[in-house]
């Protein structure tokens, strides 16, 4: 009795803020060796996102027209910021059936009685998937490289743009991972959780920039996709990578399209984060 409450005191002394942080960063150390004794959670993460790159670039790059060319090197550059842009944020769905499972054993509740910081468990579950979601950044650049991408800024003068695409992509994968730990906390099973993260992803990374040249959409449609926060960080990428293919559009998202980015991240996690939070203060198992 007395060892509980000693740990109960230690955990409420000091700043709530740093109190805040050491009790993500042992959640997200918790998640993280959890992936570590899973692999295949990793392998499979990994097989998607190159199986995407391939498919799109050779079934799918000899019949897009990018501008007024049909040529497969530009549809590759065009593509690739698209993939990664999806690659981050169909984590959701990991994120989500991950808290969902948590849930199911009943853990939340034995999270919830432990003396540590209200969003604690959500926090660290999302950096953990933000650190698998970086690893699986990492191998997708190397297989578009492979595969024919070519940043155009890629210089010793630009490459801190590309470096700072590539934070876009992560805020906005981290962004979505809140949505996904709301959907987590709302279902019953993990299938439940998946299933939910997958089918509002669809229409999100499909009706945006990312594959195909929004102004060729029908009007309704394309400013559907050009105030899309999908395709502000796609449109982003593109003009940090230095890549072809962007949107020609007078939507300022589109012609501000890393302020629109970071703005739109920014805000997802503000909205999602309180919702996910208070959610987590009412859910049982």
């Amino acid at each position: 009795m007395s060892a509980v409450t000693d740990t109960a005191r230690v955990a409420a002394s000091g700043n709530p803020l740093s109190r805040s942080v050491r009790d993500s960063l042992v959640m997200a150390r918790r998640n993280l060796i959890r992936m570590t004794r899973i692999p295949e959670m990793i392998i499979f993460g990994l097989i998607q996102p190159i199986m995407f790159v391939v498919l799109f670039t050779y079934v799918f790059g000899g019949s897009m027209q990018i501008g007024d060319s049909t040529d497969l090197d530009v549809y590759k550059n065009f593509l690739m910021a698209g993939i990664f842009a999806q690659t981050v944020t169909f984590a959701t769905a990991g994120a989500g059936a991950g808290i969902a499972d948590d849930m199911h054993k009943g853990l939340i509740d034995r999270f919830r009685s432990l003396p540590m910081a209200r969003g604690a468990v959500l926090t660290g579950r999302t950096v953990a998937d933000l650190v698998q979601t970086a690893l699986t950044l990492l191998v997708l650049a190397l297989v578009a490289l492979l595969v024919g991408w070519r940043p155009g800024s890629v210089d010793p003068t630009n490459f801190a743009k590309v470096l700072g695409g590539f934070g876009l992509l992560l805020l906005l994968g981290y962004a979505f991972t809140w949505i996904g730990a709301l959907i987590g906390l709302s279902v019953r099973t993990p299938e439940a959780a998946t299933s939910g993260g997958l089918i509002w992803l669809f229409p999100v990374t499909f009706i945006s920039n990312a594959f195909v040249d929004s102004s060729k959409m029908t009007p309704w449609l394309r400013h559907i996709a050009e105030w899309n926060p999908f395709s502000a960080t796609v449109q982003a990428c593109r003009h940090l990578f230095g890549d072809p293919g962007l949107s020609q559009s007078d939507a300022w998202p589109m012609q501000h399209p890393v302020w629109a980015s970071l703005i739109y991240s920014v805000l997802i996690i503000a909205l999602f984060r309180t919702l996910a939070v208070r959610k987590y203060r009412s859910a049982t198992a």
